[in-house]
C-alpha cells in the first residue's frame, strides 16, 4: 500500500446465506446508517446487510439481466443499472419498484455490433453516439438532484436528466479527445458541482462541469471501473485488470500484466494511496482479481466488489477455487 492513507483488510466481512450465493459483486453501494447494498450477478439481484456485514435482505430476482451499477440516492432510494437490459430501475430500500428509466430491452441505434475480432474492446464497434441507453453502466446524484448517467458499453456519452428522471440533454462523442469515451464506465458527481467519469478503455478520469463542460483530466489511472467520494472530498477508484497482451486506445497493448487495484486521488486528481497491484496471490486480502464496484460509509471504510466470474473465472484467468474472492472491506487507520 502506497500513499498516506493506511488501511487495514478483511475479505470475510459479508455473511450471506448459501441459498443467495453469487458469482460477481457488480456494485455496491452503503446508506446514510451503513447499510450495504450489493448488486449480484448469477442471482442477480441485490443483496442488503447490515453494517456488521449480516444478512438482512434479498430482492430483486428474476428482474434484471446484467447488473451492473447501483447508487443509492440522497432519500435512500436503490438505482439499479442494467448494461444488459438498457435500463436504470429506481427501488425503495425494500425493493418496491418505482421508477423505470430507458424501455428495457432496446438499445438505441449507435452502430455498436459486439461480438469476436475486436483489437481493444467490443465497444470499438460504437459508430456513433446516441441518446438513453445502450449498454448503460453507472449512475451518480449530483448535489442538485439531478441524474447522471453513465452510457458506455455500446454507446460513448453522459446524459443528464431531471430527478424526476426527465431527459435535460447528453455529452461525449467516440473517441479519445477531450469530451469523447471509449467506454464511460463509473461516474460520481462531488461536492462542489463536478462530474467525473471513468472513461474505462482510455485509461482516464475526465472531469466535467454540470452542465457537461470539459474541465480536465487525470492520467495516472488504469481501466477506472467505479468511482466513490468520502466526506473529505478524496475520490476513490477501482481499475481493472488489464491482462498482458491486453490494449488501450491511448497507450496500445501491455507487454506486461498489469493486475487490479485501488487508487485514491485527492480532489485536485494527486494520487494520496494506492493497493493491490500483485501478480501473485491476486486473491489474497488486500489483492484483487476484476475489481468493478466501490463505495466509501459514514466511518472511511472502503468497499471493493469485484466480478470475479465473468472476468477472471469464466474466461480462464484464474481457477475456480478463487470464486468466493468478490467483495473485501477496507478500514481506515490514518
Amino acid at each position: 500500500m502506497t500513499g498516506d492513507l493506511r488501511f487495514t483488510v478483511t475479505d470475510t466481512w459479508a455473511q450471506v446465506p448459501p441459498e443467495y450465493a453469487h458469482r460477481d459483486v457488480a456494485a455496491v453501494d452503503v446508506a446514510a446508517d451503513d447499510t450495504v447494498y450489493l448488486f449480484t450477478r448469477d442471482r442477480n439481484g441485490v443483496l442488503v446487510l447490515d453494517p456488521g456485514g449480516g444478512f438482512r435482505a434479498a430482492w430483486g430476482d428474476g428482474i434484471f439481466t446484467t447488473p451492473h451499477g447501483l447508487t443509492l440516492g440522497p432519500d435512500g432510494t436503490v438505482y439499479c443499472v442494467d448494461c444488459g437490459d438498457h435500463s436504470i430501475r429506481r427501488f425503495t430500500p425494500d425493493g418496491e419498484l418505482i421508477q423505470t428509466l430507458g424501455t428495457p430491452g432496446t438499445p438505441t441505434d449507435t452502430g455498436y455490433r459486439p461480438g469476436p475480432g475486436s483489437v481493444v474492446h467490443m465497444n470499438e464497434t460504437v459508430r456513433r453516439a446516441a441518446g438513453p441507453f445502450n449498454g448503460c453502466t453507472n449512475l451518480a446524484v449530483a448535489p442538485t438532484g439531478e441524474l447522471y448517467v453513465a452510457d458506455g458499453y455500446g454507446n460513448c456519452r453522459v446524459h443528464r436528466f431531471t430527478g424526476d428522471g426527465e431527459l435535460v440533454g447528453s455529452f461525449g462523442e467516440v473517441g479519445s479527445g477531450p469530451g469523447e469515451f471509449h467506454l464511460p464506465h463509473g461516474i460520481c458527481a462531488t461536492a462542489d458541482g463536478r462530474i467525473l467519469v471513468g472513461d474505462r478503455e482510455n485509461d482516464r478520469i475526465q472531469v466535467f462541469d454540470l452542465d457537461g463542460a470539459y474541465v480536465t483530466q487525470w492520467t495516472d489511472v488504469q481501466r477506472p471501473t467505479d468511482l466513490a467520494v468520502d466526506r473529505e472530498g478524496l475520490i476513490y477508484v477501482s481499475e481493472l485488470w488489464r491482462p498482458r497482451g491486453g490494449a488501450s486506445f491511448t497507450r496500445g497493448a501491455t507487454p506486461v500484466d498489469l493486475p487490479g487495484r485501488v487508487t485514491v486521488f485527492d480532489p485536485r486528481g494527486t494520487v494520496v494511496a494506492r493497493w493491490g497491484a500483485s501478480t501473485v496471490m491476486r486473491d489474497g486480502p488486500g489483492n484483487f482479481i476484476a475489481p468493478h464496484g466501490i463505495a466509501v460509509d459514514s466511518h472511511g471504510a472502503v468497499y471493493v466488489g469485484e466480478v470475479t466470474g465473468s472476468f477472471g473465472i469464466k474466461p480462464g484467468r484464474v481457477p475456480d477455487d478463487m470464486a468466493g474472492h468478490q467483495l473485501q472491506k477496507f478500514t481506515r487507520t490514518t
